[in-house]
């Protein structure tokens, strides 16, 4: 069986730790995020282990060991949304990348000032690889979008609106639970239990077609799914899930 080991803390990106030689004799493992119930498990490590070989040793073993055979990847959520992933200035609305930063020579474009540093100029100013590298041995990640969000776009409705959360608990109970629905079902499957418009936003989750926008000197990022023009809108939507 899949075992999802949960624990509260911080996760880290893989990408940019895999840049870091130092890490490679380190197993990186996910942590969820427990500030609120809904982001229990939105991080997680995805282990397969027999039943009766589940235990605190084996589990340790395994990510002592990178077995990989038994540890299958870990669950993300995309670390653009941090507050501070990009180098930037809030005031000015200016969102810098490392290589822009360096162009502007650590100085806002608009107003002279200094630029508020974020997560990847430090990774770049620490790493001994180049971006995307893959180091031997390591364990696979898959990045996703938490299903309430899916939903909620997929809508044009609120997070924590009445519309989401009734086609959540629809979409969550017939599909088994939101880890299967986002990484297991097939496109077939999904159509079966929920609207074309969040099957087509899961599968979208799936590829990586997205359109994200990184956080920067404490302004959070953003991950969109549709563009302006694909979003459906909610009297549709009603009459999808109520009609």
């Amino acid at each position: 069986d899949k075992i999802f080991a949960l624990e509260t803390g911080l996760s880290s990106d893989p990408l940019m730790n895999w840049r870091l030689s130092q890490l490679d004799k380190y197993t990186l493992i996910s942590n969820s995020d427990a500030h609120s119930l809904p982001n229990l498990g939105r991080e997680a490590c995805v282990f397969e282990i027999e039943p009766e070989k589940l235990s605190f040793d084996e589990i340790k073993r395994i990510i002592k060991e990178k077995d990989k055979e038994k540890f299958l990847y870990t669950v993300e959520f995309f670390p653009e949304e941090g507050k501070y992933h990009y180098d930037g200035h809030r005031l000015c609305q200016i969102r810098l990348s490392p290589k822009e930063t360096k162009k502007y020579h650590g100085l806002c474009p608009v107003c002279g000032k200094s630029l508020t540093i974020g997560v990847m100029s430090r990774v770049e100013e620490l790493a001994d690889r180049e971006e995307n590298f893959t180091p031997p041995n390591f364990v696979p990640f898959k990045s996703l979008v938490p299903l309430r969000e899916i939903i909620a776009e997929s809508l044009a409705q609120g997070k924590a609106t009445k519309l989401v959360e009734e086609e959540y608990g629809k979409l969550v109970s017939k599909g088994g639970n939101e880890f299967k629905v986002l990484l297991d079902l097939t496109e077939a499957e999904l159509e079966k239990i929920t609207l074309p418009k969040i099957v087509e936003g899961i599968i979208k989750v799936r590829k990586k077609e997205l359109f994200i926008l990184p956080g920067y000197d404490g302004e959070y990022g953003t991950v969109k799914i549709f563009s302006e023009g694909e979003k459906t809108e909610p009297p549709l939507a009603q009459q999808s899930l109520f009609g």
